[in-house]
């Protein structure tokens, strides 16, 4: 039964990049055309365009990967994104499960990159969320210290990681997990992940619940190694649900935390984007409304 719980996520729920695949993800991915390429690559600017606007010198970024909206979901990946970074400025620093090694790592991936990590290169999603100072210097500190960053890298992956326990990590919570750090007085003594997590619990952070349901995919489940469910409590697993950390608990959690945090919203489709500043999400479809921004695409 829990391989058969696990599998249901199989479908959209893992933290690697670019062309992210389906089922098939570590055997190699197809390279979208040049056109779709040229599409994201002219997204990717106004994002990082929006970012030099903004002022601010770090912002939380997720991205829509695979689809997971039966599952509640928009996005599936986060990551920070840092004007400082050693790479290129604002490239995202972020956990990724390198197939090869079959383990997780941190990597620092350019905003092109990051955009181009999105699956559905018809109509896709990127959140920003910008901090208030002293929050957003924390953690930019916090993750430019790659002693802190790799002290936070749990050893195995698994994409739907039970958000308070340590035998796995995905990577929406290796940045849950980041926060603690940049902004919590962890206890001494146990584990940085061990103190991380209970001060995310203590600070009442809240993991989305994933309804699986029950689907015939134990299949499925053999054939990942990034999937596991012996983490889980047996009562959520009797419900067919799990507690993973995802972009859409992270935003809440900040949101309730940080009233003066700011978000802003872009969506789009081969034709379009549409841009909203706010917490209000776009609608489904990349429908714009009224005080919504939309930037025409070139073909």
């Amino acid at each position: 039964m829990r391989f058969a719980l696990a599998a249901g996520l199989a479908l959209g729920l893992w933290c690697n990049g670019t062309w992210a695949g389906s089922l098939s993800y570590c055997d190699g991915q197809t390279e979208p055309s040049a056109e779709v390429q040229d599409r994201l690559i002219q997204v990717a600017a106004i994002v990082k365009t929006e970012l030099d606007r903004s002022g601010q010198s770090l912002a939380i970024v997720s991205r829509s990967g695979l689809a997971l909206q039966r599952l509640d979901q928009r996005y599936s990946h986060a990551g920070v994104s840092l004007k400082a970074s050693g790479n290129t400025p604002w490239s995202v620093r972020q956990l990724y499960y390198a197939c090869d090694e079959q383990r997780p790592r941190i990597f620092d991936q350019g905003m092109t990159g990051f955009v181009l990590g999105a699956h559905d290169t018809s109509e896709s999603y990127i959140s920003i969320v910008m901090l208030p100072p002293d929050a957003a210097q924390a953690l930019e500190r916090t993750a430019l210290n790659d002693a802190q960053a790799l002290q936070l890298l749990g050893a195995t992956y698994s994409a739907n990681a039970h958000a308070f326990s340590q035998r796995y990590q995905n990577c929406n919570q290796w940045l849950a997990e980041l926060l603690a750090t940049a902004w919590g007085q962890t206890a001494p003594g146990g584990s940085a992940r061990e103190g991380a997590q209970q001060w995310l619990r203590a600070e009442g952070y809240q993991p989305s619940v994933l309804k699986v349901g029950s689907q015939p995919l134990m299949w499925v489940a053999a054939l990942l190694p990034w999937l596991h469910s012996d983490d889980h409590p047996d009562e959520d697993l009797a419900q067919a649900q799990f507690q993973v950390s995802m972009p859409q608990s992270i935003e809440a959690f900040v949101q309730a935390r940080l009233p003066e945090a700011t978000r802003m919203e872009l969506c789009y489709t081969q034709q379009r984007i549409v841009l909203r500043r706010g917490w209000e999400p776009i609608e489904a479809g990349c429908r714009g409304s009224a005080g919504d921004e939309i930037i025409s695409l070139h073909n």
